[in-house]
């Protein structure tokens, strides 16, 4: 713990009795994230609190409150110039043209700073709701983002001067800057209350270097609960495209930018967790009132996958709203599956899998879903891990066999993790069939992750089947006087970039 970040994050391990509230409040902490049990406090305090919260076995996790950064490249602080800035000129690059956007359904919460609401394109405007006090004060220059990517989204017809992708979408905004500073403390309180009002799509149009686990855990959280994440990629292409998270995170829809040739821009990052891309330079976008010079409108041109990630958002959750039927997971490859290509075949690191096709998305034949998202370690499926009550096991007692279809990609999620109850005088028999390669293990009640090698890996592995090619896998475990759930795990083998599989489990007599 830094006690040169002025709060830290403090997550426990279970739910804290009246006394430790009453401390942990009374020391200015305040609970950000009940899903995940985890407390924001000053920096000075958690020091003085944390040994005793630690002999008391309650601490699951410390991460200092780091600082954030809105993702943007300003290009021109100014009005619009077009005749009608609602011509915006990605509108037919996106198929916005071949859609007629929806009115209110899945709403989009924008995680950002503060929404300047009386801005004439919000005004007035159904279905806009502040999750909390919204702030953006002119002393801060990166304070002008909210208001900016919330126009992309859902600018109304008939307000100012733009038009947003989904015009009339349910439109949710938390000011994760209160006084100007972004933390990931307020980014996780934001997803928190967007998990508290519903599935959802979840724009997040910052990042940072670190990879924090509790951010991640936040992440999935809001996955795991129903909703569509997206992030914009990063704008470091000239660094050299260093990772960038929230966006490089396992089930998160990353976005790149594109330029009017329809080429990923200058500023855009690569990488290797590249959903799609969407329209990032010369964005027409609303600035908050204040932040106009003098004798102009509140509008600019902004650069920058902060403006590419609101695109996607906005539309996800238009087509979402007129397919209520997807789960996220399938919401998640029908946004990505229908973009259109850029002139390369395949996925690639700029783009992805091509550019925003809303038209298209609306037609895209989904796959089917995918269960039990997130599951790709012991965490996320045990009760008690990322939440209290952890995925169904497949069987139970008094239930004996089931059957579940997954499907796993090398990129998002290459491995799938589920539980099952082994009788104590019995034994349970995994099969697994496939069209890739894929391997399958059983891990024991200990296993504290599928990634265990040496001795743990020699005490918590039961079984393993793990042949070439798209054979079947069987793995047959027999109890040992003790009723136990284990850990069924099933990951692509080798090269393998996707496949299709099927589980059975069935118990028995031995």
């Amino acid at each position: 713990m830094s006690l040169r970040v002025p709060r830290t994050l403090v997550q426990l391990a279970g739910r804290p009795d009246g006394g430790v509230q009453f401390a942990l409040r009374a020391a200015g902490g305040r609970l950000i994230s009940p899903q995940l049990r985890l407390w924001r406090l000053p920096s000075a305090e958690a020091a003085r609190l944390l040994p005793a919260l630690r002999r008391d076995g309650i601490v699951r996790s410390v991460t200092p409150d780091v600082r954030l950064r809105p993702l943007h490249v300003t290009r021109e602080l100014n009005a619009c110039t077009d005749a009608r800035c609602s011509l915006e000129w990605w509108w037919n690059v996106v198929g916005a043209d071949r859609w007629t956007a929806p009115g209110p359904g899945m709403p989009v919460t924008m995680i950002d700073s503060g929404t300047d609401l009386s801005h004439p394109d919000f005004a007035g405007r159904p279905d806009t709701t502040a999750l909390n006090t919204q702030t953006f004060s002119p002393a801060f220059e990166e304070e002008l983002h909210g208001t900016a990517t919330a126009s992309v989204v859902g600018a109304q017809v008939g307000g100012g001067e733009l038009v947003g992708i989904y015009p009339q979408a349910k439109l949710q905004v938390w000011d994760a800057s209160p006084g100007g500073e972004l933390t990931v403390g307020d980014e996780i309180a934001g997803l928190s209350s967007a998990i508290a009002h519903g599935p959802g799509v979840i724009n997040l149009s910052l990042g940072g270097p670190e990879r924090l686990p509790i951010e991640e855990h936040a992440i999935l959280s809001a996955f795991a609960t129903g909703s569509l994440v997206v992030a914009s990629a990063g704008n470091s292409r000239a660094e050299g495209s260093p990772p960038s998270y929230p966006a490089s995170f396992a089930h998160v829809l990353s976005i790149g930018a594109t330029d009017q040739r329809n080429r990923v821009t200058d500023f855009s990052s690569a990488s290797s967790r590249m959903d799609l891309a969407a329209p990032g330079e010369v964005i027409p976008v609303a600035i908050p009132q204040s932040f106009a010079p003098p004798n102009q409108e509140p509008y600019a041109h902004f650069d920058g996958t902060s403006f590419s990630a609101p695109l996607v958002s906005g539309a996800a959750a238009g087509v979402w709203t007129l397919r209520p039927e997807l789960t996220n997971t399938q919401l998640f490859e029908v946004m990505r599956r229908s973009a259109h290509r850029t002139g390369q075949t395949g996925w690639n690191r700029n783009t992805g899998y091509g550019i925003l096709d809303v038209a298209a998305a609306l037609v895209r034949k989904p796959p089917p879903p995918d269960p039990q998202e997130p599951n790709e370690d012991v965490y996320l499926v045990k009760p008690g891990g990322l939440s209290r009550t952890g995925h169904a096991a497949l069987t139970v007692p008094g239930r004996r066999a089931a059957v579940l279809a997954a499907h796993m990609e090398r990129a998002e999620d290459p491995e799938d993790l589920y539980r099952a109850y082994l009788p104590a005088r019995g034994k349970l028999v995994v099969r697994v069939r496939t069209n890739g390669n894929v391997t399958l293990e059983v891990w024991g009640r200990h296993t504290r992750t599928v990634f265990e090698r040496g001795a743990a890996a020699k005490r918590d592995l039961l079984g393993t089947s793990a042949h070439a090619g798209a054979r079947p896998e069987r793995v047959v475990v027999r109890g040992r006087g003790l009723a136990q759930y284990v850990y069924l795990d099933v990951f692509l083998a080798g090269k393998t970039a996707e496949a299709g599989y099927k589980i059975s489990v069935a118990t028995a007599r031995r």
